[in-house]
């Protein structure tokens, strides 16, 4: 689970508590509403800053579970890893050249599209089982369900007139 730090001296915050990665996450979030719509995060400047490829993901809360979905477009079940605990989870894929031999063989006169190993963390924005995530892969999305924990789920809430 994610290590609660009490932040000091901020103006509005004083004795709220935050994970140690918060404050990327709100710095990313303030971004993308400055940024115009696609240029929040484009894939080039995340190579440039963290040295590799970043797999988009969308992820979706439903009432019961959270959905992700990651684009892996050129990749095989079996290059990928996929890591849960209660409030992130890991992707992990590892890419290897192919190598053209043979009498097909030729050099490369533009080779645009390429394959990275690539590691993204996901930080979840609810607690969940991390036992019971069900993970699919299908034409180059993977899709993770993970069911969340018993506290995490939404309840109807009925009121009474007072």
């Amino acid at each position: 689970m994610a290590t609660q730090v009490p932040i000091k001296g901020t103006e509005g915050r004083k004795g709220e508590l935050m994970r140690p990665t918060g404050m990327f996450e709100e710095l990313e979030r303030w971004a993308e509403t400055m940024l115009p719509l696609g240029w929040a995060r484009p894939m080039h400047l995340e190579r440039m800053f963290w040295g590799g490829a970043a797999p988009q993901v969308d992820v979706i809360d439903r009432e019961a579970d959270l959905v992700i979905h990651a684009a892996l477009p050129g990749f095989r079940k079996d290059d990928i890893e996929v890591t849960a605990s209660s409030d992130s989870v890991t992707l992990r894929g590892s890419a290897s050249e192919e190598t053209q031999e043979g009498e097909g063989a030729g050099e490369y006169y533009r080779r645009e599209i390429r394959r990275e190993d690539f590691l993204r963390t996901i930080h979840l924005p609810c607690a969940v089982d991390d036992k019971q995530v069900k993970a699919t892969f299908k034409d180059g999305m993977l899709e993770l369900v993970l069911p969340k924990a018993e506290p995490a789920k939404r309840h109807s809430i009925e009121i009474e007139e007072g």
